[in-house]
């Protein structure tokens, strides 16, 4: 096998993956090689935002992760998608900005991520972004990550915020400024109207310099693990099996589905798990893939007689769609899965928002494949989620070959209260559309629909429709005890010289979509990693 050496070598160029590899690389004395076993972001799906709709599902972008048969929600095994190409989820994701609240980062605190606490994370949140409205205490203005306004306006959004305020929420001008809670528009990882993912935010930009390789289509086989200590990682590409020696160490950002597993294959894990494919565990670490966390969705869905971009679609307006995106970046081919969002709380004794509602001038239905397609009828939608679920998942190997994709065990709905909180969210989201700024241009409700009136109605409702709203996160956290993977340097328990920074070493949800932070999670992690180099 062909053999190269580097100072450190970044697993997964993903979200957090990217911005990893680039901040390391910052240090000219270190050389890093990023492997990516994806293909270039560099594609009309990927990089204009409402393409995003053709590479979801689509295996060729997609790594269309497979869970098994959940008995909560029907007995239904739904695809959960993985980024397949640099950039990683970024390449194809929503695009919605969010941070999170303040009391998620203090409870990771309390959880045993010392250093990961709110005023922590806030000065990586600053310095990996770059917004148009400029910097400010909470925002970044001069960082990598482009973070804009949304461009493709609809009158229905600023309706539904005028009717979330008739209806008692707080409006909210920056949901990731001083405060995280009440309504307001959500910004997008986009500049000028393109996809901003962080492949092109951290790596494109830096494409020359010599201290950074990046290798794209390199499969992970396992990582090389030699008298306690990450030495390197074994790979194939093209055909060919290569492995690559790691001077100073290896880190981790394949994401919370991704990275158990490679450990797993490496030797990381429960004994007796490994024991059970035939693995030598080079270090038993029961917490590895456990502590699987997902928010929980649920649609509501509203018929309305005004222009959305589902009435805004067609030949004609496609070629209209297609010149002001070239000419002027902006307009409906820009569009983000959501223009507006609020964080509200069902309960008074909640400590922070427990519910998100997400609200798009345009609705899906699906084909009969069961991918999304847009509805015919002009409608609205909001999407609503459970965001601190109780339920826990696991990610197990299905075998020891590498190419198996994880067994992914999570049952959506196997707490009850997490039931009880998504019905008080779609009961909250009808009460918006039924204020005086949406009520006379709402023709119907499409789903769940009007008859389902009663709790019990739309427990049983959720049973069959809740969906999990792609933020998974957990299988590797960071944490001091026993079940934990990582310590707050994101280095792996007992292994010298691995890290992982991803998703997957959150303690616990934050609060809304999860890209933003993740990108935090690489962008803080190397400095981290350089700091354990330099100790």
């Amino acid at each position: 096998m062909a053999s190269e050496a580097f100072d450190l070598i970044v697993i997964g160029g993903g979200s957090a993956g990217c911005a990893m590899a680039a901040r390391l690389s910052e240090r000219q004395s270190l050389s890093v090689l990023l492997l990516e076993a994806g293909k270039s972001d560099r594609h009309p799906f990927t990089r204009i935002p409402a393409g995003n709709i053709n590479a979801i599902q689509n295996p060729d972008f997609d790594w269309c992760y497979k869970t098994e048969p959940d008995p909560t929600i029907g007995g239904r095994a739904d695809t959960w998608p993985a980024g397949k190409r640099l950039g990683g989820g970024s390449s194809f994701n929503g695009m919605m900005f969010i941070r999170g609240h303040q009391w998620d980062y203090d409870h990771w605190a309390e959880l045993g991520a010392r250093g990961w606490d709110y005023a922590s994370v806030l000065p990586y949140f600053r310095r990996l972004e770059s917004n148009e409205r400029g910097g400010d205490d909470f925002r970044g203005a001069d960082g990598p990550q482009a973070v804009s306004e949304i461009r493709a306006v609809y009158p229905l959004t600023q309706m539904w915020l005028d009717a979330a305020v008739q209806a008692g929420v707080l409006r909210n001008p920056d949901l990731n400024g001083k405060s995280r809670e009440g309504a307001g528009l959500v910004q997008a990882s986009q500049k000028s109207g393109w996809r901003a993912s962080t492949a092109a935010a951290y790596i494109w930009p830096n494409k020359n310099r010599r201290n950074l390789k990046v290798e794209m289509g390199a499969v992970v086989r396992r990582i090389v693990v030699e008298g306690g200590r990450a030495t390197g990682v074994e790979y194939e590409r093209n055909g060919g099996r290569f492995t690559a020696q790691a001077r100073r160490g290896v880190v981790l950002c394949a994401g919370a589905m991704n990275s158990p597993r490679l450990l797993m294959l490496s030797g990381i894990g429960p004994a007796a798990e490994l024991a059970a494919h035939g693995i030598a565990a080079v270090r038993d670490l029961p917490g590895v893939g456990r502590n699987l966390q997902e928010h929980i969705g649920a649609h509501l869905v509203n018929d309305v007689t005004m222009t959305t971009l589902n009435s805004d679609v067609g030949a004609l307006r496609g070629i209209a769609h297609v010149f002001n995106f070239f000419l002027n970046g902006r307009g409906a081919l820009t569009t983000p899965i959501g223009h507006a969002q609020m964080f509200v709380r069902t309960r008074d004794s909640f400590p922070a928002p427990n519910v998100q509602i997400i609200f798009a001038p345009f609705a899906f239905d699906l084909d009969e494949q069961g991918k999304l397609k847009l509805r015919a009828e002009p409608s609205i939608s909001q999407a609503i989620g459970v965001m601190r679920p109780k339920a826990r998942g696991t990610v197990t190997l299905r075998s020891a070959d590498p190419h198996d994709a994880p067994v992914i065990r999570h049952r959506l709905l196997d707490d009850d209260d997490d039931l009880e909180q998504l019905i008080e969210g779609i009961q909250f989201a009808r009460r918006i559309v039924e204020q005086p700024a949406l009520r006379s241009v709402v023709t119907g409700e499409v789903r769940p629909g009007a008859p389902l009136a009663t709790r019990e109605a739309l427990r049983e409702f959720a049973r069959m429709a809740a969906f999990p709203m792609y933020h998974p996160v957990g299988t590797c956290r960071i944490g001091t005890d026993q079940t934990s993977v990582a310590d707050p340097d994101l280095r792996v328990h007992g292994i010298d010289g691995l890290w992982v920074a991803d998703a997957s070493v959150m303690p616990s949800l934050p609060s809304g979509n999860t890209n933003a932070t993740a990108i935090m999670i690489g962008d803080k992690g190397a400095d981290h990693v350089l700091r354990t180099l330099t100790n």
